[in-house]
């Protein structure tokens, strides 16, 4: 595929940033496209591997045929291209601005730490189609009279509503926010992923019959049992919100929050939407982020932006190597040490530190005790040290669905021990007729690309349970 000799004549090149001075004064996207002439270049290192593992399960959850559009491009043919990537992923715009790229991490040509610039090459094809208006509503030739309701419309929601759409049933999505999208709306920073891509795409839905009930509570504005008889079928895809609980003494303190409501914050104000609680801002303070995955380095972003004065990360598991031993990991996402974007606009990164509790005067939090670990994380005695920290942000993953929602009305709905609802890759179904679940809700926390994935699959599946068999992809 691509060039047979270019990835020994052709070096790797990625999109360039905005210098980190310029970007942290405002909060849209500060990536630097390539050139068409240069993501050709990019495309043509795709080499003949054999088994190309950038498409397995190691690779690419939603199965994207990497190397067939890198040939595509090299050979110039955009718009074949743009129907390959849309044939296994309904939003290349998203995942190729804000997935971690394992298909990257499992290519053959980071055996010598230059993988094919697969991501940059996947947003590009992915803009210039819309940019050319080679995507387009796709409404159904025939419609079945079957009805689904897909309560939650995040990644793994939409992605179900506008494939069981196409195939004729009529698709009522239910969103408790004011606007589609959850975490690519509300939890990632616009300066990571614009969300007029996420407009067009609900423009794009609803053309093709997809009908989107925003404000829709459900439990409170409508029960979950009038949602079951209402409809021949129903997706759960409302995601998992329930933020880990450190158990941290000071967790009182004001100025100590979680991180999805600072960033949710945030998201509303550049979407203009209302905010009915107190704010949380970052500007002039001394600000400490406890966590050291994705939604940490959004805190980290979004408070500089916000006009931090300094900003520390705690992270309790010890530096990982800047290499890793690639004949043990190779082609598996391997543990190594990354600098984010966020990371590299001037954040203080405290590795195999251990948050103690938070230190406060007057009700308020000032400082962060923290001690070193050893290599079973547990505190050393005599390591302990202070931070100082006006706010707090706890950025350490989440548990599992929302307690106290519409989930607890369905009586004898089977949970797994971490408390998301129980339904197999297989079918999706839960243990409640006519009811599916997929998405983070199902699976826990994860990546967008896995909840397009999930919702994809759930939606064949309802699919095939509703008429017997089903021409959707899994």
């Amino acid at each position: 595929m691509g060039k047979v000799t270019g990835f020994l004549e052709i070096d790797r090149q990625e999109q360039k940033y905005q210098p980190a001075a310029d970007r942290v004064r405002h909060f849209r996207e500060f990536t630097l496209p390539l050139t068409d002439p240069e993501v050709q270049r990019q495309a043509a290192r795709c080499m003949d591997c054999g088994i190309p593992y950038c498409h397995g399960p190691q690779g690419c959850p939603v199965d994207n045929q990497i190397p067939d559009w890198n040939d595509l491009v090299y050979s110039g043919d955009w718009e074949n291209a743009a129907f390959d990537l849309h044939s296994t992923n309904n939003f290349p715009e998203f995942t190729g601005r804000i997935c971690p790229a394992p298909c990257e991490e499992a290519c053959t040509l980071n055996l010598e730490d230059v993988p094919v610039a697969i991501k940059t090459v996947e947003q590009a094809i992915a803009d210039k189609a819309w940019a050319n208006g080679w995507v387009r509503p796709q409404p159904p030739t025939h419609h079945t009279g079957r009805k689904v309701a897909v309560i939650g419309a995040g990644s793994a929601g939409l992605a179900a509503a506008q494939q069981l759409a196409r195939v004729g049933h009529t698709v009522h999505v239910y969103e408790r926010e004011p606007k589609a999208g959850g975490l690519l709306r509300y939890g990632i920073p616009d300066f990571k992923m614009e969300k007029h891509h996420i407009e067009r795409r609900v423009r794009q839905m609803e053309a093709e019959g997809v009908t989107f009930h925003f404000g829709a509570n459900i439990g409170v504005s409508t029960t979950m049992q009038e949602l079951i008889d209402g409809h021949d079928a129903v997706l759960i895809a409302c995601g998992a919100e329930k933020p880990r609980d450190p158990g941290l003494p000071g967790m009182e303190l004001s100025g100590v929050h979680y991180a999805m409501p600072f960033l949710v914050q945030q998201n509303r104000r550049i979407g203009g939407e209302p905010i009915h609680e107190a704010p949380i801002l970052a500007g002039g303070k001394h600000v400490v982020v406890i966590g050291g995955g994705d939604t940490a380095s959004d805190c980290i972003g979004t408070s500089f932006r916000q006009g931090a004065l300094r900003v520390t990360q705690l992270d309790i598991r010890p530096m990982p190597p800047l290499k890793e031993d690639k004949l043990t990991v190779w082609p598996y996402w391997p543990t190594k040490f990354r600098t984010s974007s966020s990371q590299a606009e001037g954040a203080e990164r405290e590795f195999s530190a251990a948050t103690l509790g938070v230190v406060g005067k007057n009700g308020r939090a000032t400082h962060v005790q923290c001690s070193r670990v050893d290599e079973k994380r547990a505190p050393i005695p005599g390591t302990e040290f202070l931070i100082k920290a006006d706010l707090v942000l706890i950025a350490i993953g989440f548990t599992g669905p929302a307690e106290g929602t519409y989930l607890e009305e369905l009586s004898g709905l089977e949970r797994d021990r971490r408390g998301n609802v129980a339904a197999t890759m297989t079918d999706y179904k839960t243990n409640i007729d006519k009811v599916f679940a997929a998405g983070d809700v199902r699976r826990g926390q994860s990546l967008v690309v896995w909840a397009i994935k999930e919702g994809r699959q759930a939606a064949r599946s309802i699919d095939e349970y509703l008429m017997g068999s089903s021409t959707l992809p899994r």
